[in-house]
């Protein structure tokens, strides 16, 4: 290639510099002004729920999630082991132990038909995680978290936007939280939200997010509970409310740039991609791909040796949780086998998925993987 390109970048070709700039005029650069409050209204009203709650990250808007719906030491929370680490981190946080199911060889997601086997009387939430974009079976998932009164929350970091049979991520579950990183579908660098339809869970966030504080604004410093400093600026918040603005197009460009891998790809033997459903808008938060070793002629290592070489850029896909030193250490179950989640890490990896990408570009890496 004539150029480097990157795994992923950020595009802000919105109103960004023009809301930053009006924020630092004004001198709203803290936790308090007018685009805070906007964003949550917008990212919400796009989620289809009614409350948001931003927060400066996403790991941190999972944790608060949790500590909302009452997640505490003794609990557990059932996660797919594929994952990245954020949402069994998030879990440690509370006290409560994430406890691992693996991923589904289709879609990559959760096994839904693993969940029931690990529900213990611990047992007090699903996390489903929408991976790379594609939602999970939430039919399935609802369905195991009513007959067993499980909490849902959904890790939907990766799908903004995303849907399950003309759903939206984050309108399935009594909780959901969002990534705002800079590699996102919608990025304000850092940055997270916590979305929800429930009122009450909705204040508990807000209330937890900002230090314990009093809700009516009461500044007498007497805090009845232990809380948090998630508080998002009004300038990430800036942003984070031009990017939603434009969050159709962005989702759109990606999925374009997805379907141009896909058609670049298709006759080189070896590669497979997460399955194309029409009871899902996969959004295509990263252009994952899986290499058969044997058909495609290389390992996924080789490949990126070789990309490198020519200027492109990749990752590597998650290390399953039971994998995770850390994670053992914590003292959860790693034991058993997770030959999907355990097969992806060894054969997947990521191609660039910036939402600015041009055609061009996309086929300039198809013809580098294809000439190799």
């Amino acid at each position: 290639m004539s150029k480097f390109i990157p795994v992923c970048e950020p595009f802000l070709d919105g109103n960004e510099l023009k809301y930053v700039t009006d924020a630092v005029e004004t001198g709203w650069i803290s936790s308090a002004g007018k685009y805070v409050t906007e964003f949550e209204k917008q990212f919400a009203s796009y989620c289809d729920c009614k409350y948001g709650v931003a927060v400066c990250n996403g790991t941190v808007a999972l944790h608060l999630a949790l500590v909302a719906l009452g997640i505490g030491k003794g609990d557990e929370v059932i996660i797919p082991t594929f994952t990245m680490i954020a949402s069994a981190f998030a879990v440690a946080y509370t006290g409560a132990t994430p406890v691992f199911v693996d991923a589904d060889k289709e879609t990559w997601n959760i096994d839904v038909t693993k969940i029931e086997e690990k529900i213990t009387p611990r047992t007090k939430a699903i996390m489903p995680v929408h991976i790379f974009g594609l939602m999970c079976d939430m039919d399935a998932i609802t369905s195991i978290a009513k007959k067993h009164n499980l909490y849902i929350l959904e890790d939907a970091a990766e799908a903004h936007g995303a849907e399950y049979k003309g759903r939206k991520a984050g309108s399935f579950s009594d909780m959901a939280s969002f990534s705002f990183f800079a590699n996102k579908n919608i990025t304000t660098g850092e940055g997270g939200m916590v979305v929800t339809n429930d009122e009450t869970i909705y204040n508990k966030a807000r209330y937890h997010k900002n230090l314990c504080f009093p809700m009516d604004g009461n500044r007498n410093y007497t805090h009845d509970e232990i809380g948090f400093n998630y508080r998002m600026s009004n300038v990430i918040a800036a942003i984070g409310l031009a990017q939603v603005e434009k969050a159709d197009t962005y989702k759109e460009l990606r999925i374009k740039n997805n379907a141009l891998y896909r058609e670049f790809l298709k006759d080189i033997p070896g590669i497979s991609f997460q399955p194309l459903h029409p009871d899902y808008l996969n959004v295509s938060w990263m252009n994952a791909i899986v290499i058969d070793p044997v058909k495609f002629g290389h390992t996924k290592d080789e490949l990126i040796v070789h990309l490198k070489a020519n200027g492109i850029d990749t990752r590597l896909l998650f290390n399953g949780m039971h994998n995770q030193k850390s994670l053992i250490d914590y003292g959860c179950d790693c034991s058993g086998q997770y030959l999907i989640s355990d097969w992806l890490t060894q054969n997947g990896m990521y191609l660039p998925s910036a939402s600015n990408l041009s055609e061009e570009e996309i086929k300039g890496i198809c013809e580098i993987i294809a000439e190799f």
